[in-house]
C-alpha cells in the first residue's frame, strides 16, 4: 500500500489522534526485557514515541519516505525506510538479530501489509520467551447523537474509493488472522475494546476526513467528497466551527506471543 499516505503526510501527522500513553505502559508491562523494540509503518513516528518512553531503542520503519520526513526527533528512535523492493531478509538486518526484538508494533496499518511473508517476520524477530506483537487500530468517531447519523452517511459515502483491505478495519479487526497465542490483550476473532478520547475543533476533523485514503483517491478520480455543502451539514450538526469537542474515537487491539 505504497504511496497511499504520501500526498497528505503533514495533513496526516496533523490530525489523527494520540495513543494513550498508559497502553505503552501495558504492552511494556508484557515483555520481562526493554532493550529493543520495532514500529512498523510507523508514519510519522506517533505510535514510537510512546513506545521509546519503555524501550531502550526502537527502530521505527515504513513504506513511505514522505510519512518518515514528518516524524519527530527522539534519541531513543530510529527512522528507516524500508522500500517494498526490500527483502525480508534485509529487513531484519536492519532491525535486529534473530529473536532479538521485545516488542513489536503496528498501529492503524497491520491491515495493508501482506500478512504471510509479515507474520513469518515478525515471528523471525521476537525474542523468545518473551516477546510481544501487538497490532491495534480505530474505526469509528463518537461525538454527539446529532452528529454520529451525519458521519455515518458520509462516512457511507466513501465505500467505493477505499482499498478492499481496510475492511479488516471496517470489522474492527474481528475478522483480521491472528495466528498468535494470546497474551491477554485480545486474540484472533476477539480484539480488545479500547477508547481513545480526544479533544477535536472542527478544522482538526475535518484535516482528520481529508487525511484519508479514501479522500485522495476520490479527489485522484475528481470527486469532492467533501464539498461545501457537506462541510456545512457537519457544521452545524457539530455545533458550529468555533467549538472544541471532546469525541472518543472506538479501538480495538490484538497482542500476542510467539
Amino acid at each position: 500500500m505504497a504511496g497511499l499516505f504520501d500526498k497528505q503526510a503533514e495533513i496526516y501527522q496533523d490530525a489523527r489522534p494520540n495513543y494513550p500513553p498508559h497502553w505503552y505502559s501495558m504492552l511494556a508491562a508484557l515483555t520481562p526485557h526493554h532493550s529493543l523494540a520495532w514500529d512498523v509503518a510507523t508514519g510519522n513516528g506517533q505510535a514510537a514515541l510512546g513506545v521509546a518512553e519503555h524501550y531502550e531503542q526502537v527502530i521505527a520503519t515504513d513504506v513511505s519516505e514522505s510519512q518518515l520526513k514528518c516524524g519527530t526527533p527522539h534519541p531513543r528512535v530510529k527512522y528507516l525506510h524500508t522500500p517494498l523492493s526490500l527483502s525480508d531478509d534485509e529487513i531484519a538486518t536492519m532491525i535486529g538479530d534473530d529473536g532479538s526484538v521485545d516488542l513489536i508494533t503496528v498501529a492503524q496499518a497491520v491491515h495493508w501489509f501482506y500478512l504471510p511473508t509479515f507474520y513469518p517476520l515478525v515471528s523471525r524477530l521476537l525474542r523468545k520467551p518473551g516477546g510481544v506483537f501487538a497490532v491495534w487500530g480505530y474505526n469509528d468517531i463518537e461525538v454527539t447523537p446529532t452528529f454520529d447519523p451525519v458521519m455515518k452517511r458520509f462516512h457511507a459515502s466513501t465505500l467505493p474509493f477505499w482499498n478492499n483491505k481496510i475492511q479488516y478495519l471496517f470489522d474492527g479487526y474481528k475478522t483480521l488472522p491472528f495466528p498468535f497465542q494470546s497474551v491477554g490483550l485480545g486474540g484472533e476473532g476477539q480484539p480488545a475494546a479500547l477508547d481513545i478520547p480526544k479533544k477535536l475543533s472542527f478544522d482538526g476533523f475535518l484535516r482528520m476526513l481529508r487525511s484519508w485514503s479514501a479522500f485522495t483517491t476520490a479527489k485522484e478520480q475528481g470527486i469532492d467528497l467533501l464539498p461545501q455543502g457537506m462541510v456545512k451539514e457537519f457544521e452545524s450538526a457539530w455545533g458550529g466551527s468555533d467549538l472544541v469537542r471532546s469525541v472518543n474515537y472506538k479501538a480495538f487491539m490484538l497482542a500476542g506471543k510467539v
